[in-house]
């Protein structure tokens, strides 16, 4: 929908639903932004809290009929 086109149905509007379009985009105006900025995350925070299994890249055990039949 063209800024046009949205004018173009605003005209046609009884002058109470004008106000109240008036009044939604005020309060859209000043509202404030819902997401906030993230902070910059600090490298290295989860060092050592995470480990992986030395046998994590063996085939899996369940799929050894698919894989070797």
């Amino acid at each position: 929908m063209s800024i046009l086109d949205l004018v173009a149905k605003l005209e046609k509007l009884p002058p109470e639903k004008l106000a109240e379009v008036e009044d939604l985009v005020d309060s859209w105006m000043n509202e404030q932004p819902l997401v906030a900025i993230p902070e910059k995350r600090q490298f290295g925070v989860f060092k050592g809290k995470i480990t992986m299994s030395d046998d994590f890249d063996e085939p899996l055990e369940d799929f050894q009929e698919y894989m070797y039949p």
